[in-house]
């Protein structure tokens, strides 16, 4: 009678011991749940206060217009919602992991020491499969740390080009002109050309009949982009007075003249359309027939002594004396 008590007591106790970890399980799923609620709506709300600050401080209410606005401010929204999205992300994955292991102790308290055996005896073979994981995750973590690339920005990451629509832990989300969404593994960028940072440049060739007065078509062509340059819809995209950096080729049909025009980086092309525009119209009032008008992008050892823009020589006469005998040694 005293063993069947005594048994009966400790099945009960095993039974209520039981029963609570599983309430204790429970309970810690519900507040994992409720701090990743607790620990995004911060985030979103630190993310929206800073997005916010700086739309009041430009005076603009679309995100959109803060493209024409100083590079500072639209590099700190960018990288604001890059970095919450990251933290966003690490937030998830940190908790979930925890959650797994304590349930795992709670559930097999006395499974740990096994559990620490496979994990030692599988390491070797899930490492060498896990090191992409790894490296993805830490080339994004380098990425958004060093402002590598922010949602909103136009890059160029090898396999995808396009505008960076989400930046998370393993991948990068860019979306392409065609609407196509490009999911890119961060461990798989091995550079990033960003085309939204700082500032760029338009570049028209415009190939001048042979025998036409280049030197008044050049004065044409300048004037019309200077027109556009002071003109107050655009004078926000266009950074600096645009140029002409002379001519380019000379062939026996026609002459090549290069025109430049420096522009906030997110209004490139819309900078480009319109000046191509006003160029046709102006050109044609002047009688000049141009052969072609090409947009051109430089690459390579062909730009890379043209990046700070057209350098005429600014060097002084070499004082020279003659008649003078140099000192004998």
């Amino acid at each position: 009678m005293e063993d069947f008590t005594l048994g009966g007591l400790r099945d009960s106790l095993a039974a209520f011991f039981k029963e609570w970890a599983i309430v204790e399980a429970i309970a810690i799923i519900v507040l994992a749940w409720l701090a990743r609620l607790v620990l995004l709506f911060i985030i979103k709300r630190v993310v929206n206060r800073i997005v916010n600050g700086v739309k009041h401080k430009e005076n603009i209410h679309d995100t959109q217009v803060l493209m024409t606005s100083p590079l500072a401010a639209v590099r700190v929204v960018q990288r604001t919602r890059t970095l919450g999205g990251v933290l966003s992300s690490i937030v998830t994955v940190v908790i979930v992991i925890l959650v797994l292991l304590l349930l795992f102790d709670i559930l097999a308290p006395n499974a740990t020491g096994a559990f620490a055996l496979i994990t030692a005896a599988t390491g070797a073979g899930l490492g060498f499969g896990a090191q992409n994981v790894v490296k993805d995750v830490l080339n994004g973590l380098f990425m958004v740390a060093e402002d590598q690339l922010g949602v909103g920005d136009i890059v160029d990451l090898g396999p995808a080009v396009g505008v960076v629509e989400s930046v998370d832990i393993r991948t990068t989300q860019v979306r392409d002109v065609n609407g196509t969404l490009w999911f890119v593994r961060n461990g798989e960028i091995t550079r990033v050309g960003n085309m939204s940072q700082g500032w760029a440049r338009v570049i028209i060739d415009l190939a001048v009949p042979y025998d036409s007065d280049v030197d008044a078509v050049q004065e044409r062509i300048l004037k019309t982009a200077v027109d556009l340059y002071k003109t107050p819809k655009w004078t926000t995209r266009i950074l600096e007075q645009p140029e002409i950096w002379g001519i380019e080729s000379i062939s026996d049909e026609a002459v090549v003249v290069r025109l430049v025009v420096k522009t906030a980086s997110a209004t490139k092309d819309d900078v480009a359309r319109e000046l191509r525009a006003r160029l046709k119209k102006d050109l044609d009032e002047a009688g000049v027939k141009l052969p072609a008008l090409n947009s051109i992008v430089l690459s390579g050892f062909e730009g890379a002594a043209s990046v700070r823009g057209a350098r005429p020589p600014r060097t002084r006469p070499v004082p020279v004396n003659f008649g003078e005998e140099k000192p004998k040694k």
